[in-house]
C-alpha cells in the first residue's frame, strides 16, 4: 500500500477501504469508544468505589471505638459507681441549711479551743452557685502565730467543707505577745433541698 493510495479513500465508502487502513480505522473507533466508555461510565464508578471505601473505614474504626467502649463498658459502670458514691460522699460534707448553725458553731470552739480570741465572727450574705451555696464568714481573731496553724488545721478536720481565703497576719505590737489573723471562712452548702 502507498500514500496515493491513501489520498484516494472515499470516506463515504469504507467497505471499498484496504484492510490495513480498516484495521487502523476500527482500532482508533474502539479506542475512542472505550475512551468515551471509561470516561463516562467507569470513571465515576471508580470515584463511588472509593468514596465507599472511605466510607467503610470510617464506619470500621468507629465500630473498632465503639466495640472498645462495650468491652470496657462494666468497667466504665463501676468507675460510674465510685463517682457516684464519692460525689455522695462529698455532698454529705456540705451541711443542709439546719446544720449551717451548728457548723459556725464548730468554727468558733475551733478557734476557741486553739487558744484564740476572737475580735471579729460576721457571717456575710450567703451567695448562692450552680448546685451549693456559699456562706463566708469574717473573722479576726488574736493568738500565737502556732495557734493560728492549729486553728486552720482544726478547720480542716472538721466533718463539713470549711475553706479559708484571703489570710492576712499581723504581728503584735512589743507589748503585746500576740498576733493577729484577719480571714474570710466559707462554708458550703447544698441546695437539694430546697429544689424539692
Amino acid at each position: 500500500m502507498d500514500l496515493n493510495e491513501l489520498n484516494q479513500i472515499d470516506f463515504n465508502d469504507f467497505g471499498e477501504w484496504p484492510k490495513p487502513i480498516k484495521a487502523v480505522a476500527i482500532g482508533l473507533v474502539c479506542i475512542v469508544l472505550a475512551g468515551l466508555a471509561y470516561h463516562y461510565d467507569t470513571s465515576p464508578q471508580r470515584e463511588r468505589l472509593a468514596a465507599e471505601q472511605r466510607a467503610e473505614q470510617a464506619a470500621l474504626a468507629d465500630l473498632t471505638k465503639k466495640q472498645q467502649k462495650a468491652a470496657n463498658l462494666e468497667n466504665y459502670r463501676n468507675q460510674l459507681a465510685d463517682m457516684e458514691q464519692s460525689f455522695g460522699a462529698m455532698l454529705k460534707q456540705l451541711p443542709n441549711r439546719t446544720e449551717v448553725a451548728a457548723l459556725l458553731v464548730d468554727v468558733s470552739q475551733t478557734g476557741l479551743a486553739n487558744g484564740l480570741e476572737f475580735e471579729l465572727f460576721q457571717p456575710n450574705n450567703e451567695a448562692t452557685r450552680e448546685f451549693y451555696a456559699e456562706l463566708p464568714i469574717q473573722i479576726r481573731v488574736r493568738g500565737q502565730y502556732h495557734d493560728f496553724g492549729r486553728f486552720v488545721s482544726g478547720l480542716a478536720a472538721l466533718p463539713r467543707i470549711v475553706t479559708i481565703h484571703n489570710v492576712r497576719i499581723q504581728g503584735g505590737s512589743d507589748k503585746a505577745a500576740t498576733d493577729s489573723l484577719q480571714a474570710i471562712v466559707k462554708t458550703y452548702r447544698y441546695l437539694q433541698d430546697e429544689a424539692k
